[in-house]
């Protein structure tokens, strides 16, 4: 055991003696001597961008009329089918009711009757008169007469409303479409006992002619709304809106731009939201009623300091990019950023001064301090390729 024991404490002289002969400083020199890696950076300056405030939207047609019965009866003959397109007067369903047809046989029977009645006592009063004249009669006969005449022709008056109300009864049992539109689901069949307070409507139309978008806005919305565009009252404001966009539920533009017609000024109380409604031309009728969107409300800014999303990262809910100072060393800034504009460009509110310069990628390489080459890319080439 004792040779070995001694083996073990030469050889760390030995050790020592061959690290002393390597690097006396590893890496050190060969760390200060690797250049600096070059690094694509955007030299930051003001300029205009358009910003697009989002806001998702239900959207209803311009009219949705609701078909019910005004008269109870079985549904006889239904004459479209869902979805179908129907004309303003098409005839929709037929309902089945008896007792109004025999009402109005009825009525037109009083009316002949109060005819009839008219004319006896015309006859009456035409008898009475040169009786009365030659005094054979006494003057009251005459005005009985006439009184009885009046009274034929107030019943004739009645009998005949009787029968107007009876021909409007029958008409109600042909259902024709009051608009042009679509024709929602049509819940009931043929056979279906059908009343005026019916619980579902025999179908809906819609008419998508024109499609109404509605948003609602929080209160703190609703003022940045109300502030961003000129004029002196609502009115003013809504005519200085330029045109608004539309984004389809499956991500896609709608070819035709709207406008927003009206801003509702008094907030709900148990929702704590406003709401403001946009128009949208709909020829092709690619907007259905009852669908759900997106609009964009454009708004112009001047001197606005644009950044790439792709040059700025995230941590616990802050935005940071890198910048490079006049050494060639980098700094991580946090920033404040505002609504996206068209592009993948974010508006920097704070944080960042006209003049810095971004880093725009390769941040996952960078930490503070470290210093790197920076090379200019042109900022019209950025913007181009990001807008």
């Amino acid at each position: 055991m004792k040779p070995l024991k001694h083996i073990i404490i030469l050889s760390i002289p030995a050790m020592l003696i061959f690290n002393a002969c390597g690097d006396p400083k590893p890496g050190g020199d060969a760390q200060a001597a690797a250049p600096a890696q070059t690094f694509k950076v955007l030299e930051i300056s003001p300029r205009s961008a358009t910003l697009y405030l989002t806001f998702p939207a239900v959207l209803q047609g311009k009219q949705n009329v609701e078909i019910r019965p005004k008269i109870d009866g079985f549904i006889e003959g239904i004459y479209i089918d869902e979805g179908s397109v129907v004309k303003k007067g098409q005839k929709l369903f037929k309902i089945s009711a008896p007792v109004y047809e025999q009402q109005l046989i009825n009525a037109a029977a009083m009316v002949t009757s109060a005819e009839a009645d008219i004319n006896s006592a015309e006859l009456q009063v035409n008898k009475t008169r040169p009786l009365v004249d030659k005094g054979i009669i006494s003057h009251y006969e005459l005005e009985f007469a006439v009184n009885a005449l009046k009274t034929k022709k107030a019943a004739l008056s009645q009998a005949r409303a009787s029968l107007n109300n009876a021909r409007t009864n029958v008409g109600y049992t042909h259902i024709v479409s009051p608009v042009n539109g679509i024709a929602s689901a049509v819940p009931y069949k043929i056979g279906s006992l059908v009343n005026s307070t019916t619980p579902e409507p025999l179908t809906t139309i819609s008419n998508n002619g024109n499609i109404y978008a509605y948003v609602s806005l929080n209160e703190k919305q609703l003022l940045n709304f109300t502030r961003t565009y000129p004029g002196n009252g609502m009115a003013d404001k809504l005519k200085s809106l330029p045109p608004v966009s539309l984004i389809l539920s499956d991500g896609t533009v709608y070819p035709q731009q709207g406008r927003v017609e009206t801003v509702n000024g008094l907030i709900n109380t148990e929702t704590g939201s406003a709401s403001f409604r946009a128009i949208f031309s709909n020829p092709a009728g690619t907007i259905r009623s009852g669908g759900s969107a997106t609009i964009k409300v454009p708004q112009s800014l001047k001197n606005a300091l644009l950044v790439p999303q792709k040059s700025t990262f995230e941590v616990q809910g802050k935005h940071f990019l890198y910048t490079v100072r006049a050494d060639g060393s980098v700094k991580s800034n946090e920033i404040q950023i505002a609504q996206l504009t068209t592009g993948q460009l974010f508006v920097v509110t704070g944080g960042l001064l006209p003049g810095d310069r971004v880093v725009l990628e390769g941040m996952e390489y960078l930490k503070e301090g470290i210093k790197v080459k920076p090379e200019i890319v042109p900022s019209e080439k950025v913007y181009q390729e990001l807008n």
